[in-house]
């Protein structure tokens, strides 16, 4: 009988480590899951991103605008091609805002942002845009 009794808790045993191991596993490869998608940290981001010459044009009526930006990568490899298609950026940003008129321009910052960040994302071959930040903005 005692044999019996040694044998059974031997399982049991076997059975728990084995439910353990495997729970430990699951929990270890969720959290690593979690850490991956979660917000890159400040250095994350001032380490891939990218702050613009100040940039000063005219709108469509004859006012001057100077502004500049912060624009934010994927990765290093984005932030290097972006860099290194200076020229496009204020190619684009001269054109768009040439097309606004001043209250378009005051109120319209986010949308200048928003275009800028999707025009970007046709150019890049590396990674691509996450965020545009305007980081200076004075309307003459």
């Amino acid at each position: 009988m005692s044999s019996r009794l040694f044998k059974s808790m031997v399982t049991a045993l076997v059975v728990i480590t084995i439910v353990g191991v495997v729970a430990l596993i699951l929990v270890l490869n969720t959290s690593g899951q979690e850490d991956s998608s979660a917000e890159p940290t400040i250095d994350e981001i001032i380490e891939n991103s990218f702050e613009t010459e100040e940039i000063t044009t005219d709108l469509k009526n004859d006012r001057f605008v100077r502004i500049q930006f912060r624009i934010v990568t994927n990765g290093k490899d984005a932030k290097q091609e972006l860099q290194k298609r200076d020229f496009q950026l204020k190619n684009i940003l001269i054109k768009e805002l040439s097309k606004m008129e001043e209250s378009e321009f005051q109120s319209g910052v986010a949308n200048l942002e928003s275009m800028l960040k999707l025009r970007l994302n046709e150019l890049l071959a590396e990674g691509n845009v996450t965020e545009v930040y305007t980081i200076e903005k004075v309307l003459q």
